[in-house]
């Protein structure tokens, strides 16, 4: 009973600590998830800001969609479930792992390290590469074998290794430096190459020796062991994050906890208790996590609602824009139709004829079906709406501007044909911008719906005290 009753005064001064500021279709909504809402779309920098009681409506109608989503359980759809939990992970996961975890694992890779080095130890080296391939015919390997005895004994008589290797090696991802190779171990060349190198000490030449690969001399620079852990600790760590070290201990880690329950438990069990714990103890955390969560949702429905809905109601669209014509303008004519230009003079006719009558959206396929439909390409067509400085052909036959216009290579007759404009005929031809006022317009209708179908209360008292307690 008293531990109930603990339970109890804890939950009572939470409350008290992060008050109701509204509910949403009875849903409490959390002083601080509005303020954490409110500061980070008011911050400095934000050109649009609104004081609280102005951001309010912004919210409202927020939270509003997110609820119609929620209705709509789009929260339940595979597609939300996936990218929810990723982004969710992404949080959650790096708790899992300490540096002390990647530390282990940084040594235990400098253990492999030394163990698969042993004590032949590391070289750095430079050779010269004279190719040779091995189904050679004996009068190639002759004259190999006098190209490489002569490199040799120009080496022998003082010439110097890397100018040399710069101009006859036949290894060209080495040749530009000299002939030097990178620092190596054992097994990660040849075994000819390394047999000969490991027998040379610092300092010393081989003389020829034959690999797969051809004829090589060797000039060691330098034996050593492998070096201590502490001098190449950086660069393990280095290495191993970028092999993604860290979500392997995760999954390791995960993997561990299953196997040990003995399968009662699932890998999405355990984070989603880990989840729990986490965004109990940050609310930072918490809210950046439920503002992923709801930014989703939002733009799912707001997409099904309002954004998709509008860019395919060809109807509706064409409705809004009769009825709103007198707001379309433009600042100057426009030329509607297409630029094109042809190889042969009966063509100029027989594009015009193609198109005459059609509506402007199918001209494009229409050209297209008419006279480039096999391997010829007998037309060369730009199609829009075109104002003055757009294309130098209509500026020049619509426009009646004195212009260069540059010829098509291959088509050496230019033409144009559609008509010239001083406002907008029909939606199409501002299409966007009629898009994106119908888009307002249904939003503005979805959000009174939802006003109507969601009862909202907004404590005063609450929101007076944002950002101030």
């Amino acid at each position: 009973m008293l531990f109930a009753a603990l339970l109890f005064v804890a939950s009572a001064v939470q409350a008290q600590d992060d008050p109701t500021i509204m509910t949403i279709n009875g849903q409490p909504v959390s002083r601080s998830e509005f303020e954490y809402s409110y500061n980070k779309n008011n911050a400095d920098g934000v050109i649009d800001k609104k004081n609280v009681e102005e951001y309010v409506d912004l919210f409202v109608n927020y939270k509003l969609k997110v609820q119609a989503a929620l209705d709509a359980k789009l929260d339940t759809l595979s597609s939300f479930k996936k990218e929810f939990l990723t982004y969710r992970d992404q949080q959650i996961r790096p708790s899992f792992v300490s540096d002390a975890d990647v530390e282990k694992e940084a040594q235990n890779y400098y253990a492999k390290l030394v163990e698969q080095i042993g004590p032949r130890g590391l070289f750095t080296c430079s050779h010269i590469l004279l190719r040779l391939d091995q189904k050679a015919d004996k009068s190639t390997q002759d004259a190999a074998k006098v190209r490489i005895d002569s490199v040799y004994n120009a080496l022998k008589g003082g010439a110097d290794f890397a100018e040399l290797a710069k101009k006859v090696s036949q290894d060209p991802g080495t040749a530009r430096n000299g002939g030097l190779l990178p620092t190596m171990g054992p097994g990660q060349l040849v075994k000819e190459f390394e047999d000969v190198a490991y027998s040379l000490k610092d300092g010393e030449m081989s003389s020829p020796f034959l690999s797969p690969y051809g004829y090589h001399i060797i000039k060691m620079k330098e034996r050593s062991q492998v070096p201590p852990y502490d001098s190449l600790h950086t660069n393990i760590v280095r290495f191993l994050e970028a092999r993604g070290i860290r979500e392997k201990i995760v999954d390791d880690k995960i993997a561990a906890q299953v196997k040990e329950q003995e399968g009662k438990i699932t890998a999405e069990d355990i984070l989603n208790k880990k989840a729990e714990e986490m965004q109990a103890n940050d609310a930072d955390l918490k809210n950046l996590i439920r503002e992923y969560h709801d930014g989703l949702l939002l733009f799912e429905i707001s997409n099904r609602e309002v954004w998709d809905k509008a860019a395919k109601d060809n109807e509706g669209l064409a409705q809004y824009f009769k009825k709103n014509k007198k707001k379309y303008k433009w600042d100057s004519p426009r030329f509607k139709g297409i630029a094109y230009h042809v190889k042969e003079q009966a063509d100029v006719k027989a594009v015009k004829n193609s198109v005459k009558g059609l509506p402007f959206d199918q001209w494009a396929e229409q050209l297209r079906k008419t006279f480039n439909n096999d391997s010829i390409i007998r037309i060369r067509v730009e199609k829009g709406i075109f104002k003055q400085g757009d294309n130098k052909l209509i500026d020049r036959e619509v426009f009646k501007q004195k212009v260069e216009v540059p010829q098509t290579k291959g088509y050496p007759i230019d033409a144009v044909f559609g008509k010239k404009l001083s406002a907008p005929k029909e939606f199409d031809d501002v299409r966007g911008l009629v898009t994106a006022d119908y888009q307002d317009a249904l939003e503005k209708e979805w959000i009174a719906q939802l006003r109507k179908k969601y009862p909202v209360t907004v404590y005063k008292e609450v929101l007076a005290t944002v950002n101030k307690h």
